[in-house]
């Protein structure tokens, strides 16, 4: 049976994660538990998701849940096709739904936690230029992963449900320096770096150091931008953070645009 390793009497269930794409230009994670095969958002077009999900061995149709962030079109501009093609269940709030300029016929609302035979999905509410935004905890037979991007701060009140994770797929968007020295208009720079824009590298350095703990077994890095950020950077602010907390880890990918991650499997 796929996903199942046996070892003699005992049997172990491999949670699955690959991010397929990160980046202003579309956004698509997968998650393979037990008996769920998710996305969380699906910014990129139908052509590119498919591919993706091929390569990685799964067919488009199995994905069964679809879980949205926020209805920026860099999160969504792929969802329409997807679901006219292979009708997953949707998984969002009230007010994203609002907001959507697509008609949805299979979704419920999502505000807090969620149970799906073996997954259990909670909210971690963010906070962005959009009127909500999630990130996720997701939990399957004693696997966890987390996903936050697309958010200027976390709420102290969340960290200490988001310490010792397994995975973390956390937003290291800009470097502030280069925001400020770049050619966008003022009030774009000040977006970005405000309590309503984007995770800096210092930042998401700041938050993984406090959060990750012995069972954490991958950081990925993901929704940096492309003008005002370098992957160096990003790494190396990371280690460096790290390193002054006197923490040994350094299992780090870097979510890029238009190539998907190697799958991890936990």
């Amino acid at each position: 049976m796929e996903g199942w390793i046996s070892n003699k009497s005992t049997i172990l269930l491999l949670m699955k994660i690959c991010v397929l794409a990160s980046g202003s230009q579309g956004n698509c994670t997968y998650i393979e538990t037990m008996n769920h095969k998710i996305l969380i958002d699906l910014g990129t077009n139908l052509t590119y998701t498919t591919s993706q999900l091929n390569s990685i061995g799964i067919d488009p149709k199995e994905i069964d849940t679809i879980l949205i962030t926020h209805t920026h079109g860099d999160h969504v501009n792929g969802l329409s096709p997807f679901i006219q093609k292979y009708n997953p269940t949707i998984y969002l709030s009230e007010k994203m739904h609002e907001e959507l300029k697509i008609k949805l016929k299979n979704y419920y609302y999502l505000e807090d936690i969620l149970v799906l035979d073996d997954t259990i999905i909670e909210v971690i509410k963010l906070s962005h230029d959009k009127n909500d935004i999630n990130g996720y905890i997701i939990e399957s037979e004693g696997k966890n992963l987390v996903y936050i991007t697309d958010t200027g701060y976390i709420n102290q009140k969340y960290h200490s449900k988001l310490k010792n994770k397994n995975i973390y797929i956390m937003e290291s968007n800009h470097d502030v320096e280069m925001v400020m020295n770049c050619s966008r208009p003022h009030f774009t720079k000040m977006r970005i770096i405000s309590d309503k824009g984007h995770l800096s590298n210092k930042d998401s350095a700041k938050y993984l150091s406090k959060f990750i703990g012995e069972s954490t077994k991958n950081v990925i890095l993901a929704h940096l931008s492309a003008d005002n950020n370098t992957q160096e950077l990003a790494l190396t602010t990371l280690q460096d953070a790290l390193r002054e907390k006197r923490i040994d880890f350094d299992n780090i990918t870097i979510a890029k645009q238009e190539k998907r991650i190697e799958l991890i499997e936990i």
